[in-house]
């Protein structure tokens, strides 16, 4: 295990590039450790290790995941993120209260936190439907991650038509919220759902439009036709 990571990170300073770090922080209102290495060259160095880690147990993996999660790094967070979402066909509902762990203690940021639900967390949910519920306690989080958590996670699912009226019970618990990255994350939730459901969440935007914040419905609206884009901006 140690081996992968220290090879891992030994890559990652080699392709350290000082503009790419100044860059990324950019994006972010919170500081961020990176090494500076962009995303598609982290995914081509986790993707050569590939092998070693799908022949551990689950058990040393997961750990090999946290030990990457605890560095902080946000290119460690991608990659751990990257192997967690090689194990999906072996997924366990026990896995559930791994997750929350990683969100809970190392997730600090929108792209670590998009990363690991839209992928791991989205395809454990698809598999054990049942802990929709425990997204919708989630969203009732004092932690703004657990919450912005709670609506990424269904992006890839909403996309495809599910989960209907859970993406509406998760949106109900965040609609007033003052967090503009929780508001991004539920508007984002809603607009993967008008992928396959437009009617259905121009119906929602529209019953709740003088109280959602403009944030969100921007964000739910962003794909629609012009016609209902002015409708919902109406006031």
């Amino acid at each position: 295990m140690n081996t992968i990571i220290t090879e891992i990170r030994q890559e990652l300073q080699r392709n350290s590039d000082p503009h790419v770090k100044a860059a990324s922080q950019k994006f972010f209102k919170e500081e961020i450790k990176a090494y500076g290495v962009k995303t598609a060259l982290v995914t081509k160095i986790a993707k050569t290790h590939d092998k070693e880690f799908l022949a551990m147990d689950k058990r040393e993996a997961f750990a090999l995941c946290e030990e990457l999660w605890k560095s902080g790094y946000m290119e460690d967070a991608l990659v751990a993120c990257h192997f967690s979402y090689l194990l999906r066909k072996n997924y366990e509902k026990a896995d559930f209260k791994v997750f929350e762990k990683w969100v809970n203690n190392y997730v600090s940021n929108w792209a670590s936190c998009d990363t690991l639900c839209n992928h791991t967390i989205g395809s454990f949910v698809e598999t054990y439907p049942e802990y929709l519920e425990s997204l919708k306690k989630w969203a009732r989080s004092e932690n703004r991650w657990k919450k912005r958590a709670s609506a990424v996670t269904l992006i890839l699912p909403a996309r495809h038509g599910k989960f209907l009226k859970d993406v509406f019970e998760i949106a109900d618990i965040l609609l007033l919220d003052k967090d503009d990255l929780v508001q991004k994350g539920y508007g984002w939730m809603l607009k993967a759902t008008s992928e396959a459901h437009q009617e259905e969440v121009f119906e929602y935007v529209m019953k709740n439009k003088e109280k959602m914040p403009r944030t969100a419905l921007r964000y739910a609206i962003e794909k629609m036709p012009e016609n209902l884009k002015i409708k919902a901006m109406a006031k």
